[in-house]
């Protein structure tokens, strides 16, 4: 079973025990967290896409820990123009380890 849950303007695809990064949330270390935007649940054979979102259906998870992601360096250059930026950016995120898929 896995279902497809939209959180933090993205979507991803989990299913029951596996471990997501997801954008940062506002929860802390060892809280459960709920998911109510679910918009695919799938069970084997059997497939239910929501209309934009599922009634009733809804992902637990609990929160392992606040990270931040590799860092990404960001260059602008222009040649021959006497111009180079660079900047460098750390992307936040949460580790969550889904608990449940519920269904009605």
């Amino acid at each position: 079973m896995y279902a497809v849950i939209a959180t933090g303007g993205k979507q991803y695809r989990v299913e029951k025990g596996g471990v997501v990064r997801i954008e940062k949330l506002a929860a802390e270390a060892g809280s459960t967290v709920e998911f109510n935007e679910v918009l695919l649940l799938a069970d084997g054979d059997q497939v239910r896409l929501g209309a934009p979102l599922l009634d009733g259906v809804k992902v637990l998870a609990t929160v392992q820990k606040h990270a931040r992601a590799e860092k990404v360096t960001v260059v602008k250059f222009r040649r021959r123009k006497h111009y180079l930026r660079q900047k460098a950016h750390r992307q936040p995120f949460t580790e969550v380890r889904i608990t449940e898929i519920s269904a009605p």
